[in-house]
């Protein structure tokens, strides 16, 4: 039973997808407009978003590439509770909310106040001082995919800036710098896998940025985008970038670079790494036994991909005035396969049954124009279509989404 239902999900008249002609009217972002018309996403709210059965291939797909480049440099993946105790919040000083103003508060019916998880820096602290004893515990990496709940002021861009959203979280747990900065760059490597695998790698740099109270710098991975919320500066090979919050003459003078060498472009944070040296662990206390019986504070780094916003980045970069341009990596589907006349549909229909699950197969009783328009909407790479007179000369039509070249085949 599950087989056949797997097979016929993705006949187009077999599935509740629908496409729209229009998205709803306070969503300006283009990219999310064609997410919501061509049924990848629904808007609940500003900032909230439900996923489809087409969107949720695209972050299951975006989640596979992230996690097999992390299990490959030593990660374990974990889920944790997005209900917070306020206790390790407190002693970070991280729960009072006129110091932390995203959080999102719930009472509980027997008395108390709980937190929506924006994040997991305490709460996996806390939880690994009941596994973390001594130097031979070490090192530790733990990631995990999960819905962070942020109070922003004003929700924008789609998908790309959300209360509700799905996000890789990695923390890294150390017993000295050496060992951190070797993983530290391990990390920096396995992103650059990571975004060239999700088809904007060319486009996509690590950055420098403000470190906060963490370290002098952080480093942000940012994608070139029109639409981005961000200024980047670069120089003429790109050996330095930097974030436009740290542009200032110190800064320039200790990376050896002018104002002048400098160009300057728009580009959405696709990702993040931080290192946070004991800022949670001392106040936690996480610590360890080193070779000689003394006691330190585990030294850690975090570093975040938020899953739904890379989504809503390569929707808004790649989307052009007819729908949305998916990579092969991430497409829900490589073929949008088209069937027109009796034998046309017919000959479509065996070739879906010979490739369901790289095949959607669109079969309803609509003008071919219809089809293709809706196949543009939807953005898969490939449309292939079959028909009657392709069938006379023993041909079909294999056109590319992302070029509009058309073969004969």
């Amino acid at each position: 039973c599950f087989a056949e239902f797997e097979h016929l999900l993705w006949i187009f008249s077999k599935t509740f997808i629908k496409t729209l002609r229009s998205a709803p009217k306070d969503e300006t972002a283009r990219g999310a407009q064609f997410l919501i018309r061509a049924g990848y996403a629904h808007k609940e709210l500003a900032g909230v978003y439900d996923y489809l059965p087409l969107g949720l291939r695209v972050l299951e797909r975006i989640k596979s590439i992230i996690r097999e480049e992390l299990n490959a440099i030593g990660c374990e993946e974990v889920l944790m509770s997005t209900l917070q105790n306020p206790d390790p919040w407190i002693k970070t000083d991280r729960w009072d909310i006129e110091k932390m103003d995203i959080w999102f508060r719930t009472q509980l019916a027997a008395g108390g106040e709980l937190g929506l998880a924006p994040t997991h820096e305490e709460p996996i602290t806390n939880l690994l001082k009941s596994y973390i004893k001594s130097y031979k515990d070490l090192p530790v990496y733990t990631y995990q995919f999960q819905t962070k709940f942020r109070n922003e002021l004003r929700a924008k861009s789609g998908i790309m800036r959300t209360r509700e959203f799905i996000m890789k979280d990695l923390y890294s747990f150390s017993a000295s710098d050496e060992e951190h900065e070797t993983f530290y760059h391990a990390v920096e490597q396995a992103y650059a896998r990571i975004y060239t695998r999700l088809g904007i790698g060319e486009d996509t740099y690590q950055t420098f940025a403000s470190g906060g109270v963490f370290s002098k710098y952080s480093h942000e991975f940012q994608t070139l985008t029109d639409v981005g919320e961000d200024t980047i500066y670069y120089n003429a090979d790109r050996s330095v970038v930097l974030n436009e919050e740290v542009l200032n003459d110190e800064v320039l003078t200790e990376l050896g670079v002018q104002r002048n060498e400098l160009e300057s472009a728009k580009a959405a944070e696709v990702g993040n790494i931080f290192t946070l040296k004991t800022k949670y662990s001392a106040p936690l206390d996480l610590s360890f036994t080193d070779r000689d019986g003394e006691r330190h504070p585990v030294l850690m780094g975090c570093y975040g991909i938020g899953v739904s916003r890379v989504m809503g980045v390569i929707a808004e970069k790649f989307a052009d005035e007819k729908g949305l341009v998916w990579p092969e990596s991430i497409a829900p589907f490589k073929v949008y396969l088209i069937g027109i006349g009796e034998k046309g549909m017919q000959q479509a229909g065996a070739w879906y049954q010979g490739h369901a699950g790289s095949i959607f197969f669109d079969d309803r009783d609509l003008r071919p124009g219809e089809k293709f328009a809706d196949s543009e909407l939807i953005g898969l790479p490939y449309r292939l279509v079959v028909s009657d007179k392709t069938l006379a000369a023993d041909s079909c039509e294999l056109t590319t989404r992302a070029t509009g070249e058309t073969k004969i085949l």
